[in-house]
């Protein structure tokens, strides 16, 4: 598919540009191995050159400055350095115009009909917002995931909740940076299942290195069971000890900052965790989303990712293992 697949099989492939899954990213790697190659040539050719004129100086007797220039000597050092201003400026114009082609390249899918799909970057994580049919009903609202259908266009519409942040995600696209108070569109396309992690690609803070997310390109069939499923309001627990749970979320501080569709938890200062545990990362992408990982994290953020704005919840031993066991049931 690409000229560097091979290499590019020594990465693991999920965020590099080295191993493109769409159009625009193929045409950011043909442009990356373009000016790769010429600069490389160009640096041996130079370090063969110095390596020649230097071995020759060392070899050869000293010999004395002459008072007036050699005619012949000075023809031929012009001629060298119009051929090489020459060289220089055909190879600066074949970079210059194949990064146009690609400028031009990357922005064709913005005037096709799109998916339209809502990305807000906050100190130190991503919502993300799916207005299909812009009906209230049918608004789903996730974190730090973004599912899409295999081959569909889909336009990411992005801002930032507070300082500039900046949405990467290198095996599909180029950055595009999310600016406070403005608006800024990116159109994709992903032609090959799988999941690809993005990055926050704009130093926004203490975090800004824990502020990934994952791209996750499903077939249609699967997004559309995945996007009624997220429909869908918070199961209803089934245990008592869910049944606690649900009840510590709703008397403790969780319930000022996030929501769980079906209860009266309707902040939205954090993210929606009324699927929280159909998402396979959490905190952003810091840690896989299981049981002893929910647990720490519940219990003190501060001591995974410091400065994040989710605060220590002491509880009782049992209220904190009722509570996970409650969100674990948030499928």
């Amino acid at each position: 598919m690409t000229c560097l697949a091979n290499f590019a099989g020594l990465f693991p492939g999920r965020q590099t540009p080295l191993r493109p899954v769409g159009p625009q990213a193929l045409h950011i790697e043909h442009t990356l191995v373009l000016v790769f190659a010429i600069t490389t040539i160009v640096y041996l050719i130079v370090m063969a050159v110095l390596t020649v004129g230097v071995v020759r100086a060392r070899t050869k007797e000293p010999l004395p400055v002459p008072l007036t220039p050699d005619p012949s000597t000075e023809r031929r050092a012009s001629w060298a350095v119009g051929i090489a201003l020459g060289i220089t400026t055909l190879l600066l114009f074949i970079m210059l115009i194949d990064s146009f082609r690609t400028s031009h390249q990357t922005a064709v899918l913005a005037a096709q009909p799109a998916m339209k799909i809502n990305v807000y970057g906050h100190m130190w994580w991503w919502e993300v917002e799916y207005p299909m049919d812009e009906e209230p009903y049918r608004m789903v609202r996730t974190a730090n995931e973004i599912h899409i259908p295999v081959g569909a266009v889909v336009d990411i519409h992005g801002t930032s909740r507070d300082v500039i942040h900046s949405f990467w995600a290198p095996n599909i696209h180029g950055k595009k940076d999310l600016l406070p108070g403005y608006q800024n569109d990116l159109t994709l396309r992903v032609d090959e299942p799988g999941t690809w992690r993005g990055q926050c690609a704009e130093f926004c803070g203490l975090q800004h290195a824990h502020m990934a997310f994952d791209i996750v390109a499903q077939s249609r069939k699967d997004f559309d069971k995945w996007y009624v499923q997220q429909l869908t309001a918070s199961a209803e627990p089934t245990t008592s000890e869910a049944a606690h749970g649900r009840e510590v979320f709703l008397t403790h501080t969780c319930v000022m900052c996030h929501t769980v569709r079906g209860t009266s938890a309707n902040s939205h200062v954090g993210p929606d965790l009324t699927h929280v545990a159909s998402r396979s990362m959490i905190a952003a992408g810091t840690l896989k989303n299981n049981r002893g990982n929910l647990t720490g994290w519940v219990a003190n953020a501060q001591s995974i990712k410091p400065g994040c704005r989710m605060p220590p919840n002491p509880m009782p031993a049992s209220d904190l293992n009722d509570l996970i066991t409650y969100l674990e049931s948030l499928k």
